[in-house]
């Protein structure tokens, strides 16, 4: 039995793509009103996907793009490395697989390495998201992709929001997770400093994107050309996305009996260290260790990360699942 938030969205009668592998129907059509596209409009979206698609055309790091047709739509799928176990790479939101190559190449060599775009998210998979129930939609997506993709156990990387799905999902396929600078355990901070850096940016120019940049980063960590010229992007062609609230502390207990990592960035203003420390030691019963970073983790620390998840993978059970 899949574990996802009790209010989660059943399968539906689904339309044009058929069933998963995981037996779960599509969900009902995305033209109903429940539903709302990533996207501002059909060339933005086209603008989006033909970015992903020629950053992963510049990687040097060998990798193959798969298309899964999963319980919400089209998932996109890269993969590299061919080591044991298998890692899934679930990003935060308004990131893409595109951009993560520095940490599926300090993975690969260790891993079998499966970074995917969200769904509902700027990237190469379906776009559009439920109005309602969000994590719970996201969690059953996550264990239906892991059904299909994980012959065995996987080790769950989540970035933010991918880190609030990682929690969300009680896939018995889950033989770890490591949370990064993740949601799901404490609101995200609102405070001003914040909604005056992302408000403004929401009404795209370079110079606001690289402001944003500068707060969601480390002060010493330059972004990458690539990295501003996204966040650009996803300004103009995206609509704003939604905030993951905390989940129940009894789901977030469920996830104790697997291996746990849970790393913050020591700059990160998103889900700052001192307010993770508490809900990480007394619900998931973890220590937070801090990476001199930012937010964007996985973005700015990708080897110190990898080593960090090669060290939990070597706790990981032979048998996945946490019930």
């Amino acid at each position: 039995m899949i574990d996802v938030l009790r209010d989660s969205i059943r399968p539906g009668r689904g339309q044009g793509i058929g069933r998963g592998a995981g037996g779960a129907a599509l969900m009902e059509s995305p033209g109903s009103d429940r539903w709302r596209s990533i996207y501002r409009g059909d060339e933005q979206a086209r603008k989006v996907r033909d970015w992903c698609a020629d950053r992963l055309d510049r990687w040097t790091v060998p990798h193959r793009r798969d298309v899964l047709s999963s319980c919400v739509g089209l998932t996109h799928v890269v993969s590299v490395g061919t080591g044991s176990p298998v890692v899934v790479v679930v990003p935060g939101a308004d990131l893409s697989a595109a951009l993560l190559e520095p940490l599926a190449a300090a993975l690969a060599p260790n891993f079998s390495v499966l970074l995917l775009d969200l769904p509902g998210q700027p990237g190469l998979s379906a776009d559009h998201l439920p109005r309602h129930s969000q994590l719970a939609w996201y969690g059953w997506w996550l264990a239906d992709v892991l059904a299909q993709a994980v012959p065995g156990k996987a080790i769950v990387v989540g970035h933010a929001l991918g880190g609030a799905i990682a929690l969300t999902c009680g896939s018995p396929r889950i033989a770890g997770r490591a949370l990064v600078s993740t949601a799901g355990l404490v609101p995200a901070n609102a405070n001003t400093t914040i909604t005056r850096t992302t408000a403004p940016w929401l009404r795209a120019t370079p110079a606001r994107s690289a402001s944003l940049l500068r707060r969601f980063l480390a002060p010493d960590h330059q972004a990458s050309p690539h990295l501003s010229e996204w966040y650009d992007l996803v300004a103009q062609a995206c609509r704003i996305g939604f905030t993951p609230p905390a989940l129940p502390s009894e789901l977030i207990a469920r996830r104790t009996r697997t291996p746990r990592l849970v790393v913050a960035g020591e700059h990160d203003v998103v889900f700052p260290p001192p307010r993770l420390r508490d809900p990480v030691s007394r619900h998931l019963a973890a220590q937070l260790i801090v990476l001199p970073a930012g937010h964007l983790v996985v973005v700015e620390q990708p080897r110190a990360l990898a080593s960090l998840i090669s060290t939990m993978s070597s706790a990981a059970p032979e048998q996945p699942g946490d019930r």
